[in-house]
């Protein structure tokens, strides 16, 4: 699992569970503003969505690889998932492209993160 800052957990649920289409795997009022909340990708890794509750916390809002791609969200089918994303008004900062390791293009969520949305090469059999 990894920890994403966001400026607010409803905004991270909206974005990464209702546009990208995560599971909201967990979501647990913890007491005084503080919640556990959890996306999940499908099979592999989960998002911890952690809001921010300081100043250093919030400047790292959508810098938290240094303006680097950070994040990696795999697809078996890139060109239906970048469609639908595309569909609904994700930010992509490129066309798609080949690589060695397979078709990506590099999109922005709604807070400033780079992500790589990539369909891996298939391994010949």
């Amino acid at each position: 699992m990894t920890a994403i800052v966001v400026p607010d957990y409803d905004a991270g649920i909206d974005f990464y569970c209702g546009t990208l289409g995560f599971e909201l795997a967990e979501d647990i009022d913890l007491g005084g503003g503080k919640r556990w909340v959890v996306a999940a990708p499908g099979s592999g890794g989960r998002l911890l969505l952690a809001a921010a509750s300081s100043d250093r916390q919030r400047e790292a809002i959508g810098n938290q690889a240094g303006g680097r791609v950070g994040f990696f969200l795999h697809t078996d089918d890139f060109a239906a998932s970048h469609a639908a994303f595309v569909a609904k008004g994700v930010l992509f900062h490129e066309e798609p492209r080949h690589e060695a390791y397979g078709k990506v293009a590099v999109f922005s969520d709604p807070f400033g993160n780079r992500w790589d949305l990539i369909e891996p090469k298939k391994a010949a059999s």
